[in-house]
């Protein structure tokens, strides 16, 4: 999820479970909220450090303690004046701890997934509920926090006096909304599956399917469907009446298998892209020196917003033989992270 969305969370959770916490607490649970996040400056370091590093180590339990332990630290290393009350460092860590699991669960939600169990397993965790951008929630968010505020404006401008924590019950209004609208996200992407799942493409079964939420509606979807010998990508309507045609799937078709392409597969560099990889698409082409193998994720041109994107480049000789590897760019998601 986006850094704003993930500040506005954290924000949101401090106001409905540590609404007396002094703005230390706030200060800890905004940064472990966030923090994160940092890994996307892995791709300054290039394609090969951005797919080692993005939604792996910084995005698992360990880390969120790690953070958590971190943001604390420099209250307890503080030193405060004889007559001034020196905060517990333990309700803010718990605070940050509950920050940075927050961070978590929503980024889980995505399809990009994260690494939860590194360094103990590299498995990538996605549920494909949330986009990259959700501007329900972020709406929600927003309204949560600002509304009770200007409420608060008003009456104090006419005198009266608010009770209770401020902004608690907005804030615990919103959290509580927004963990309906996921469960709605849930419903349906359980239905876009099903849908998916039980059509033919171009006469073949599917073997493997996801659904992938889109930004603008919680009952649009994408659809990826993998058969025996192709890619499929179509548009998907949940919801009363909704239907969808497969045959208007856009598909692309898989390369027959090869030398030189079990070859490229064997590369430490095809290993390393196909673990980060959902839905891998290869492309083979003869060249005078052999064969050009090209891995890249499919669809193509899915969102190029929502992050960057990376490719697996293998040449060999006509015997097979590896000559060059490399991980690269792809070209449609540089375009628009890089302009």
């Amino acid at each position: 999820m986006d850094p704003l969305t993930h500040a506005l969370s954290s924000y949101a959770l401090k106001r409905a479970t540590f609404p007396r916490a002094p703005r230390t607490t706030t200060i800890a649970m905004l940064i472990a909220g966030t923090i994160a996040d940092i890994d996307v400056l892995s791709k300054f370091a290039g394609p090969s450090a951005f797919l080692a590093f993005y939604r792996t180590c910084f995005h698992s339990l360990l880390a969120a303690l790690l953070f958590s332990l971190l943001v604390t630290l420099p209250f307890l290393l503080r030193k405060c004046e004889p007559k001034d009350e020196q905060p517990s460092p333990l309700p803010i860590f718990l605070a940050a701890l509950a920050a940075s699991v927050l961070h978590l669960l929503v980024d889980l939600c995505q399809s990009t997934g994260v690494e939860l169990l590194w360094p103990f397993s590299s498995r990538r965790f996605a549920l494909d509920w949330l986009p990259n951008v959700d501007f329900w929630i972020l709406g929600i968010l927003l309204a949560g926090i600002l509304l009770p505020a200007l409420s608060r404006l008003v009456t104090e401008e006419i005198g009266a006096k608010s009770k209770g924590p401020r902004g608690k019950v907005g804030a615990s209004l919103a959290l509580a909304c927004i963990l309906l609208y996921i469960v709605l996200r849930f419903v349906l992407h359980g239905n876009a599956l099903a849908a998916l799942e039980s059509r033919a493409y171009r006469g073949e079964s599917p073997r493997r399917a996801a659904a992938f939420p889109e930004s603008s509606s919680p009952f649009r979807w994408q659809g990826i469907v993998e058969t025996e010998s192709a890619l499929h990508e179509l548009e998907i309507n949940v919801g009363p009446a909704a239907s969808f045609d497969p045959d208007s799937a856009v598909t692309a078709y898989k390369p027959e298998s090869s030398p030189a392409l079990d070859a490229a597969r064997d590369t430490p560099v095809a290993r390393r892209f196909l673990q980060a990889a959902r839905f891998p698409k290869a492309t083979v082409e003869k060249t005078p020196d052999g064969f050009h193998i090209t891995l890249r994720a499919f669809p193509y041109n899915r969102d190029a917003s929502s992050a960057l994107r990376v490719n697996a480049i293998i040449d060999t000789d006509p015997g097979s033989k590896i000559l060059s590897q490399e991980l690269a760019w792809d070209p449609v998601s540089q375009e628009f992270w890089w302009k």
